[in-house]
């Protein structure tokens, strides 16, 4: 209802390749405006690193593609304005699937990590260290790092618009996706089986215990909780019988699929009253913390590969 001659408009939400042209073009040209001669249509994929001290809006560079060649030049005038590199993609389904290609590229690299984190601890191989060893070489690798799940509103979810995208108009599935969700999804029932080993060697059943994660976000230094793989990990631990509760600095309340869980009101406190704890996030609370958190009598799972302590197990 806002369409006007001479508006530009630009997608910028991740979307499967062709949103632009098979679903927005026809709506804007149902107001009787042409795309391309009197309203105008792009794509430009956001690129937003939530808590990224360097990168922010006008130093990351900008995809566009526009609909028309002078859609392009419309978007591409608009974001020039206040962004430093406008990189103008072939058309809009390039653009489209540049952001997906990202984003996949991630998901993969991410899944094969945290499969390696799994054989290698079964083979007693420290894989931290084999992924600081990887890190020396100075090409042909990129450094990804075990967690405890991937989260957030991209890597979760975005793959699997291309994945949809592929089975829709090819009837094929896209396997490097399926597989790197498969195995993402694994991680957190994983942490909990680990949970069950450090509580068994302690001759303590996860029934009972009272286990607390440290960091409920998605990722460290935010207060984003979407997608977050300490809510499958929670409830997982849930299910078991453990007493749940969390901490996080940034998250006032919290809860795992309807179920409040019950907040700590200091890593103090959390080391004092816990079992064991996991940590899901690194924080810069917690980094700052470190000396208190190695030194506990309180077992502690890192997930995070940021820690080191007689106390604490690393993913």
């Amino acid at each position: 209802q806002y369409a006007h001659d001479g508006l530009t408009v630009v997608l910028e939400s991740t979307t499967y390749p062709g949103t632009t042209e098979e679903i927005l073009k026809p709506l804007l040209e149902e107001t009787g405006r042409k795309v391309g001669k009197n309203i105008y249509l792009a794509f430009s994929p956001e690129r937003i690193d939530p808590g990224n001290p360097t990168y922010g809006i006008k130093n990351t560079p900008k995809i566009v593609g526009g609909v028309t060649e002078v859609c392009g030049d419309k978007a591409v005038a608009f974001y020039e304005q206040f962004i430093e590199t406008v990189v103008r993609a072939k058309g809009t389904r390039e653009a489209e699937t540049a952001k997906l290609l990202e984003n996949t590229y991630r998901h993969i690299n991410i899944a094969l990590v945290n499969e390696m984190a799994q054989f290698a601890h079964a083979m007693d191989i420290d894989i931290w260290n084999v992924v600081e060893l990887a890190k020396t070489k100075p090409f042909g690798f990129q450094s990804f790092s075990p967690s405890a799940g991937v989260g957030g509103h991209c890597i979760p979810i975005d793959p699997n618009y291309l994945a949809y995208k592929v089975r829709a108009e090819l009837e094929r599935p896209f396997r490097f996706v399926e597989l790197a969700e498969e195995i993402n999804h694994s991680m957190p029932p994983y942490v909990a089986r680990r949970v069950q080993d450090l509580l068994n060697s302690q001759s303590k059943a996860v029934k009972g215990s009272k286990v607390l994660l440290l960091g409920v976000t998605y990722k460290a230094n935010i207060s984003d909780k979407r997608e977050s793989p300490a809510v499958p990990l929670g409830q997982r631990l849930l299910d078991m019988g453990a007493e749940l509760s969390y901490f996080d600095p940034h998250v006032p309340a919290w809860g795992v699929n309807g179920v409040d869980v019950p907040r700590s009101a200091s890593i103090s406190g959390a080391l004092q009253d816990s079992d064991v704890i996991i940590l899901v996030q690194p924080h810069r609370e917690f980094i700052e913390a470190a000396s208190e958190i190695s030194s506990s009598s309180t077992v502690v799972l890192d997930t995070t590969g940021k820690f080191a302590g007689a106390n604490i197990e690393r993913l």
